[in-house]
């Protein structure tokens, strides 16, 4: 055999192993997407997405309001007041100014939603009792104050029931003690009256905030004898 044809049958042995070799392995792989670990192809369910059932818009830098409509009442507060949801409501703490002279360390309101009737604690320094009406609504209400050790606690409560369902507002201050901040003289006399302007500030916004009070109905469900089952 000439050696020229030795070549050539080489040459074809060569692309034909090289043909073999390529196919199996398929060359680059796509990717599988929706599939199980076999390869079989499945289809991807997405879930929808949840039903929000509160929400909080900012009306304007000053007043945000809040809906929920789960708990079925809406109000309106202060921005700057930093809002967390509970699982049967809101607290929302008011900032403190911290140039002032005072002891003032908390200020802060809490919304709480349940069932049965309304019932303030059982106190003996109750300071006086009164009603408030928010739109066609009226509420009970009473407030507290006492000192413990130095500290001097200030606590308002509105109460509204409807349906079977007690609605709680709670205001509540804590000052501490001036020897906290080693306040003497002219300062401590300072710090008592800035302790007591901050507190009725903070607490007459609370009382506007319970005047925004309203109930909501959140979006009713579809009723269940009039859905038709349909085969899977």
């Amino acid at each position: 055999m000439k050696k020229s044809t030795v070549t050539i049958v080489i040459i074809i042995i060569i692309i034909i192993v090289g043909i073999v070799i390529f196919g199996r392995s398929g060359g680059p792989a796509s990717p599988i997407t929706g599939g199980d670990i076999t390869g079989n192809l499945s289809s991807t369910t997405i879930p929808s997405a949840p039903v929000a059932v509160s929400e909080t818009t900012k009306v304007s830098s000053k007043v945000s309001a809040y809906e929920n409509d789960e708990l079925g009442f809406s109000i309106k507060y202060p921005t700057s007041w930093e809002k967390s949801e509970t699982s049967n409501g809101i607290s929302l703490i008011m900032p403190i100014d911290q140039s002032q002279v005072s002891t003032v360390a908390k200020l802060q309101a809490d919304i709480t939603v349940s069932s049965g009737k309304c019932s303030f604690p059982p106190v003996t320094t109750v300071r006086d009792r009164g009603t408030l009406t928010a739109g066609s609504n009226s509420l009970n209400m009473i407030s507290m104050s006492n000192t413990v050790q130095g500290r001097t606690y200030f606590n308002r409560m509105y109460s509204l029931e409807k349906s079977g369902i007690c609605y709680i507002f709670a205001f509540s201050s804590i000052a501490q003690s001036p020897t906290v901040k080693n306040l003497t003289g002219s300062n401590l006399t300072q710090a008592q009256n800035n302790n007591k302007a901050i507190v009725n500030t903070a607490d007459t916004a609370f009382t506007d905030m319970v005047k925004t009070f309203a109930f909501v109905t959140g979006p009713a469900g579809r009723d269940e004898t009039q859905v038709v089952p349909t085969k899977k």
